[in-house]
């Protein structure tokens, strides 16, 4: 469905936000993967959390986002932690910050959480920093 066919604010904002945070194509190839079955998640997520909570003037994107990490870290999200975590990209949360975060996991939700974590937050910095080197080699 595309975006301009939901029509309220709260939703066209979200998506404003989404794909803000989560890069155009990340949006765009979950956009394309939605099925009648999982379109209305789609717009739920889109509208409720993109939209009602993400977009909140109180908080920074990258403020968020620490938060966000620390959160589904704590809930062994892995999937969601790996996703928000190549999110800093676009957020503005520093590999410290990410540190930070899952320093307080380890505290207040346990230390296998945040060790879980903290591997698949460098899995994913390793690998954005491979993709970053290999898109400075082929724009030579």
């Amino acid at each position: 469905m595309a975006d301009a066919q939901v029509g309220s604010d709260r939703y066209r904002q979200g998506m404003v936000t989404r794909r803000k945070v989560l890069g155009e194509a990340h949006v765009d190839r979950a956009q394309a993967a939605a099925t009648a079955f999982d379109q209305p998640f789609q717009e739920l997520i889109t509208e409720a959390a993109w939209g009602a909570v993400w977009s909140r003037p109180a908080w920074t994107l990258r403020e968020r986002s620490m938060v966000t990490i620390a959160l589904l870290a704590a809930l062994g999200q892995d999937d969601e932690v790996a996703m928000h975590v190549r999110a800093t990209a676009n957020t503005g949360a520093t590999r410290e910050d990410v540190c930070e975060a899952l320093l307080h996991v380890a505290i207040y939700a346990g230390v296998p959480a945040a060790n879980h974590a903290i591997k698949i937050a460098k899995r994913v910095f390793q690998e954005m920093d491979a993709g970053s080197a290999a898109e400075g080699q082929t724009g030579r």
